[in-house]
């Protein structure tokens, strides 16, 4: 199956984040089982939900990942000009919900898959397909933590978020916290009798604008944009009318942070200044910081024949591989300007590119 064709199937499926996604782990199993390769299903506390861990080759020596995410975001934008979940292709530009981000990738590395089973591999290729990344990677961390049952500890993961192909050795952190205040109901005219959830959030919404601030002149890694970590109230919400009390609020607060710095510490002055809310991390994954001098930024110069790149802004599973001793690297098809977006579209270019990263990858392994 050409990867246009792979990229075809697999788009079909409209795995929306945090919605099931059995049936294309299922058929993706299928494809992989029958070219020899041994797949494990993972599955999520959710219940509806899947990670899928499958490999080539030989499961006892270090090998390779190739990770990357099923799900996408919604596709309810007016401006799709047809079907987002049809393959659409316009000249080089192959259009749907996940082209880019990332099933493009996925599809890729899979269509190499015939390939790379015909080769002698001294070393494995792994592929680590997970769910919900764009819910702040709730999937793969499942996956990660069954990584010593599956294989040997591997010598890298290659997470294929849009990059142009250029390999990324950095991105922050992140964490997303949701801040709930509980207050008493009543209506408007006796306020006195009431709590309102709502002037409950104030302190940490003002300790929020505040750390902002702070950290604009805390520490600095000059290779992001900002170079420094980040703080922002994403959404408020709270209360049913103007003359009733709220009896709740929540906000939804997001931190990014430089490498070296623990995201869920930037919190704290927010928890100090409103100790009877509730603070609850909905989604976190650590930064990335892959040095210019470690093996696998040789390798995937090598295999793409550009020089890395420092950083990027956007977050993925790397940081968390990382973490769990994995080295890793970012590198993948398409441009992340396209992601989130109606037309969202992949080149037949890249798509060829990723895949030939793939048998390249597998050449090496083999030799």
């Amino acid at each position: 199956m050409s990867p246009e064709k792979m990229l075809a199937h697999i788009l079909s499926f409209p795995t929306v984040v945090g919605q099931p996604n059995g049936d294309l782990i299922a058929a993706l199993k299928a494809y992989l089982e029958e070219h020899g390769a041994a797949c494990t299903v993972i599955p999520g506390p959710e219940g509806d939900r899947s990670n899928l861990f499958a490999t080539l080759g030989p499961k006892d020596v270090p090998g390779y990942i190739f990770s990357g995410h099923v799900d996408v975001v919604p596709a309810g934008e007016p401006e799709w000009l047809g079907d987002p979940f049809t393959l659409r292709r316009e000249g080089e530009r192959l259009i749907g919900r996940g082209a880019c981000d990332m099933k493009g990738f996925v599809a890729a590395v899979l269509a190499a898959v015939p390939e790379l089973a015909k080769l002698d591999l001294k070393r494995p290729v792994h592929f680590a397909i997970s769910y919900d990344e764009e819910a702040g990677c709730r999937g793969v961390p499942h996956m990660i933590a069954r990584l010593p049952e599956l294989c040997a500890t591997p010598l890298g993961c290659i997470v294929g978020e849009p990059s142009n192909m250029t390999p990324v050795l950095r991105h922050k952190g992140k964490v997303t916290m949701k801040v709930t205040a509980r207050g008493v109901p009543g209506h408007s005219s006796r306020t006195d009798l009431g709590q309102n959830a709502i002037h409950m959030l104030v302190p940490a919404l003002a300790a929020a604008a505040q750390a902002a601030e702070d950290l604009k002149s805390d520490a600095q890694d000059a290779h992001f944009a900002p170079p420094y970590s980040t703080m922002q109230v994403g959404t408020v919400g709270g209360g049913q009318a103007v003359n009733i009390i709220p009896d709740r609020a929540e906000a939804l607060i997001e931190a990014r942070a430089i490498p070296g710095v623990d995201p869920i510490d930037l919190f704290a002055p927010l928890q100090a200044a409103a100790p009877d809310l509730g603070f609850e991390a909905i989604s976190s994954y650590p930064a990335l910081a892959t040095e210019e001098s470690h093996p696998l930024a040789a390798l995937l110069e090598g295999l793409t024949g550009k020089a890395p790149l420092a950083a990027v802004s956007y977050g993925t599973e790397a940081g968390l591989f990382q973490a769990a001793g994995v080295p890793s690297i970012v590198c993948g098809p398409g441009d992340i300007s396209r992601a989130h977006k109606p037309e969202e579209y992949i080149t037949v270019g890249e798509l060829d590119a990723a895949y030939h990263l793939a048998l390249d990858l597998g050449h090496r392994l083999a030799l």
